[in-house]
């Protein structure tokens, strides 16, 4: 549930169809630059209701893993 959400969140601002976002993928391969990553990670708290506090995250498996790690927290 958490990937599918990231990967939404990923391909909207990105422009970039859900079905390329993988686990694997970097956040650089998808072209994401660091103004583009603050609106994501603002929408990915706002679809959570979690406050990020990793900035070094760089693949969208990442992402997922720490959006997961707050939820359970």
């Amino acid at each position: 549930m958490e990937f599918e959400k990231i990967c939404e969140i990923i391909a909207d601002k990105q422009d970039v169809d859900v079905s390329v976002i993988a686990m694997e993928t970097t956040l650089e391969s998808l072209g994401i630059d660091s103004l583009t990553m603050v609106e994501i990670v603002m929408d990915i708290e706002e679809a959570f209701d979690i406050t990020f506090k990793n900035d070094e995250l760089k693949t969208v498996g990442q992402v997922v893993e720490y959006v997961q790690s707050l939820l359970n927290a």
